[in-house]
């Protein structure tokens, strides 16, 4: 598996947010499906801190405005610390919607960072990238440092900001973004505006990026397999049902020699197209039977009894309550020679 990192989680619960055995729950705190993280993760040097995961540098004060600022103010403020070199260094920007979803754990909360981490002034509330919303280009991406959610809120309201710098190494892919737009949503060049667009930082991808293989695709820039319809149930069902459903709709296609399994929230996030919306997928895309909004193997820790979701229509990462009957099922594969779990019962026979 490529471009996908492990999302943190380390332990399994059940439909009622109950801690249980991970052993044979096939939950994404079983599979730790991507990258691993590093033991010593981050290292400090002065007002820096190197992420030796993804390979960037971010300040060690994650508030380093001190005060919730428009987007666009955010963009002054990061020109101010590199007119001053902040750090000793003068290429700070805004991180785009997949760097700053990198620091997050999805095992912690108040904040959802990793545990052990070094930053300072952490606030717990919305933080902006640079990514805009394409459902709403007068809106821009966000993370809450509460819990973890990403959604998007309007550029001119306010928010703080976390500057980092540096191209990184190869785990983080491009968002798909290109474009630029002003507060208003209105389209601008996109030259000197420190957007997402702008910079376009993250792995190319492939193309073309998917690969059809009968009823399985193959994504080309992470390496894993999606069932082509992208609804296996037929009707939105609650989350142990999901699981369970992954189950039966495995047993049919081991034929294929993959793995199959309830998607990560970082694997289900990896097909999003910062681009486009409804659905936030890349043109031309393969899949049928998309629905609005899909279950991740991945329990929430902000609230154990909800677990996380990606709309699909939107490209949004949110949480869904796991005893309603609310979300759709999108089966997920890797081959056996892909990165599946080390030491997990995953690499040793098909579910």
């Amino acid at each position: 598996m490529r471009h996908i990192i492990q999302t943190g989680q380390t332990l399994c619960y059940d439909g009622e947010g109950s801690e249980i055995s991970c052993i044979g729950s096939w939950q994404d705190g079983e599979l730790h499906r991507g990258a691993p993280w590093p033991c010593a993760r981050f290292m400090v040097q002065g007002e820096v801190v190197v992420d030796h995961l993804t390979g960037l540098t971010w300040s060690r004060d994650a508030n380093i405005g001190g005060f919730p600022c428009t987007q666009q103010e955010a963009y002054e403020q990061i020109a101010e610390l590199n007119q001053h070199q902040y750090g000793g260094y003068a290429d700070w920007r805004l991180p785009n919607r997949n760097e700053l979803r990198s620091l997050v754990s999805y095992q912690a909360k108040n904040p959802a960072l990793p545990n052990g981490h070094p930053f300072t002034n952490i606030f717990l509330g919305w933080y902006w990238s640079s990514t805009t919303a394409a459902i709403n280009p007068a809106y821009a991406w966000s993370l809450h440092l509460e819990g973890a959610r990403l959604f998007y809120g309007r550029k001119d309201q306010a928010s703080l900001f976390w500057p980092v710098r540096g191209i990184g190494n190869s785990l983080l892919p491009e968002t798909g973004q290109k474009q630029c737009f002003n507060a208003k949503g209105k389209g601008i060049a996109c030259a000197g505006t420190g957007q997402d667009g702008d910079f376009q930082c993250g792995t190319p991808w492939p193309s073309p990026r998917f690969s059809v293989q009968s009823e399985i695709i193959h994504d080309r820039l992470t390496d894993l397999y999606w069932a082509r319809q992208a609804d296996v149930t037929g009707k939105p069902v609650n989350w142990e049902r999901a699981l369970d459903a992954v189950s039966e709709w495995s047993a049919k296609m081991h034929s294929l020699g993959l793995i199959w399994s309830l998607p990560s929230i970082n694997e289900l996030a990896s097909l999003v197209d910062c681009s486009t919306h409804s659905p936030a997928l890349p043109e031309n895309h393969p899949f049928l039977r998309l629905q609005p909004g899909y279950w991740a193997s991945t329990t929430s820790y902000f609230e154990t009894a909800w677990a996380w979701v990606l709309y699909l229509d939107k490209g949004a990462c949110g949480v869904g309550y796991k005893a309603e009957n609310t979300f759709h099922v999108w089966p997920v594969g890797i081959s056996h020679a892909g990165d599946s779990p080390e030491s997990s019962s995953a690499s040793n026979y098909y579910r």
